[in-house]
């Protein structure tokens, strides 16, 4: 390295003055650009010792290469300084709906850039989320669609807002990038001719006055030159301390003006790496790191050089002081990942809960609502658990939606054989609302009546439809039915006029029946009580809630019947005829047939009870002394007797029921 001229400093007149010949400057340049350093063999302690020294100076060179590339970064884009004021969260955890509110907060930062890779890192974590809703929503679709043509759509509020907020945040970054683009090439062009023009200082021809002036008018230009593009930076900003210090170095200047600068210079520097070694201890690494930038900022690009003696143990002090913070916050890193590790942990076990549950049949509705609401609460919880690892994200993220898309499918599997079901019970109900509509104007509500009752019994028995269709023909249904009803209610209300008049008839005839005496001629009598049924009988119906009127007329024929002195049997026949007719009056048909129903059951019932006796007798019959029949078999013939008695009553009774129906 050149020596300053030191001698040729020498005061006259009260200024400082310097020497400088042709040739010294010549060997000054020559030598600082031919300069080299010579290869000399060493020794392996040697080797040793270097290796270990090169491995310290790339440690020391990592920490400050993450430093560089960072003012580099924001050198070119001053705006990104300001990032460091909004911490950046873990935006995975976010629902939907915050992470659209986080966005619209977001865009309302006048500094676009200073949210850039929060709005990018909002933007992933959005669409992963959308994304994985609409395949979904896309497999229940392709699971409940009718038509094989329909195509399926899917419109989302929340994604209109998104990509609204979203349009206005690239609005404004296109504009700052186009007014940064036209500033950084004419910023790097005056950079480049400053540093041209330092190297051109170097000029023994020039009064040193007018060369410091020159070289203060460079440093200020130099200061307000304004961004570069962080390609060029260190390349740019290297260059330029490179011939700074070469002025001050290789050029014989005042010394007492170059010593005051070089003293300021070094108590700015000592001031600085005074706030790193506090920095060192700061609980909050990234804040540490990032005021370590500003400093790193100040010393490379605002304070200049200092003395040579001190050059490179200050600057080696204040990289050591750098690498402890950059040491630690690596650590911090290794937490964080060791965090992230964790939570792919978590994410494993969720995938794991989501893949049972895609295997777990279940058979009903409800049980589904269950399982999906499993499924969802565990979603919840994936979004939740936070980032993983970046080597392993896609991945973990591909095997979350394959789980979650394969429960699905078998939830799908499932609600597509109940579509099936559902469509079979559309076609019985829209059979029964073509039957229902065909009946609504019938007027033959004795037959009409029984059979409305019936298929509301059977719409009843099916069970669900399609949930497009089930309100639209409920209302169909039961427009039709309440239609036939109304009619029956006004039918009803027209006939009961004729029934309280048949009631106050029958009411005031029943006095004329207990009046009546019978003449004691047999026939006369008899059809004198026939005679009373067929005017009885001819008032017609009477209102429901008075039907006990029946009852007292059937008790004044129970006692006119026995002072007929009738036999048993025709007493029966005739109480059972006058019954039959009442029943035949009020178009009772569920009545007479379960009336038919009972006299078999009975007839049946009677002609067992014939057949075990008839067993009984033979049984005692075969035995030693069948020749005198006891007091027993005496019993179970009469027994015999009267059933077969019983037994022809019941049959007249269903003759006649049989007779009545075929009239």
């Amino acid at each position: 390295m050149l020596e300053e001229k030191n001698d040729n400093l020498q005061e006259a007149d009260g200024k400082l003055e310097i020497e400088i010949n042709d040739s010294t400057q010549e060997n000054a340049v020559e030598k600082l650009e031919t300069e080299t350093v010579a290869e000399i063999p060493a020794s392996d302690t040697e080797t040793e010792a270097e290796n270990t020294a090169e491995t310290t100076e790339s440690n020391h060179q990592t920490a400050l290469d993450a430093i560089t590339n960072s003012n580099a970064e924001e050198s070119e884009d001053e705006t990104l300084k300001e990032r460091h004021d909004i911490p950046m969260q873990d935006y995975d955890t976010f629902s939907l709906d915050a992470l659209v509110d986080e966005l619209k907060k977001l865009i309302n930062i006048d500094k676009v850039m200073s949210v850039k890779d929060h709005i990018e890192e909002i933007k992933k974590s959005f669409l992963l989320q959308y994304n994985h809703l609409i395949e979904e929503k896309k497999e229940e679709f392709n699971a409940s669609k009718q038509d094989p043509n329909e195509e399926f759509e899917y419109h989302s509020p929340l994604k209109s807002k998104f990509d609204e907020y979203y349009n206005v945040f690239r609005e404004k970054r296109n504009a700052h990038f186009k007014h940064l683009q036209t500033n950084l090439k004419s910023n790097l062009e005056n950079r480049l001719a400053i540093v041209e023009e330092l190297k051109e200082l170097i000029n023994p021809q020039e009064n040193i006055k007018d060369t410091l002036k020159h070289f203060n008018d460079l440093r200020e230009r130099w200061k307000n030159a304004g961004a570069i593009p962080k390609d060029k930076y260190n390349h740019v900003w290297n260059n330029y301390h490179f011939h700074v210090e070469n002025f001050y170095d290789y050029l014989h200047l005042d010394r007492e003006a170059r010593d005051l600068d070089f003293k300021y210079n070094l108590d700015q520097k000592q001031k600085i790496i005074a706030r790193v070694e506090e920095l060192v201890n700061e609980t909050d690494i990234s804040k540490s790191f990032r005021e370590l930038q500003d400093l790193h900022r100040i010393w490379k690009e605002d304070i200049g050089p200092v003395s040579k003696e001190h050059r490179d143990t200050i600057w080696n002090k204040f990289s050591e002081l750098t690498k402890k913070i950059h040491d630690k916050r690596e650590v911090l890193f290794e937490s964080q990942r060791a965090n992230e590790q964790k939570n792919l942990e978590v994410k494993k076990e969720i995938i794991a809960k989501i893949e049972v549950l895609g295997t777990e049949k279940v058979n009903s509705h409800s049980q589904w609502l269950v399982q999906i609401q499993k499924v969802e609460a565990l979603r919840n919880e994936f979004f939740a658990a936070g980032k993983v690892p970046s080597e392993v994200n896609e991945e973990t993220w591909a095997t979350f939606k394959t789980a979650v898309r394969n429960f699905n499918s078998f939830k799908n599997s499932f609600y597509k054989d109940i579509k099936k079901d559902q469509n079979d019970n559309l076609n019985k109900k829209m059979a029964l609302v073509a039957k229902a509509k065909e009946l609504q104007e019938s007027t033959d509500f004795s037959a009409t009546t029984p059979v409305m009752k019936q298929i509301q019994e059977e719409w009843k028995q099916i069970g669900h439809v399609p949930k497009k269709y089930s309100d639209k023909i409920w209302k169909e249904f039961k427009d039709a039915c309440n239609h036939y009803f109304d009619k029956l209610k006004e039918h009803k209300s027209e006939e009961n006029v004729d029934e309280v008049a048949a009631f106050d008839n029958k009411k005031a005839y029943l006095d004329i029946l207990r009046a009546y005496q019978l003449t004691g001629d047999h026939k006369t009598d008899l059809d004198a009580i026939k005679a009373h049924i067929e005017i009885w009988k001819g008032y017609g119906k009477v209102p429901f809630s008075r039907r006990h009127i029946e009852g007292k007329f059937n008790k004044i024929l129970d006692a006119l019947f026995e002072k007929l002195s009738l036999s048993k049997k025709e007493t029966e026949m005739m109480r059972f005829s006058n019954r039959i007719d009442s029943l035949s009056d009020s178009n009772d048909t569920r009545k007479l047939d379960n009336e038919k129903i009972f006299l078999m059951r009975k007839i049946e019932e009677v002609q067992n009870e014939i057949f075990q006796l008839e067993n009984n007798i033979q049984f005692f019959t075969n035995t030693k002394n069948a020749k005198k029949e006891n007091s027993i078999v005496l019993e179970v013939r009469k027994n015999i007797a009267i059933h077969k008695e019983s037994l022809e009553l019941w049959k007249d009774k269903l003759k006649q029921l049989r007779n009545l129906g075929q009239e």
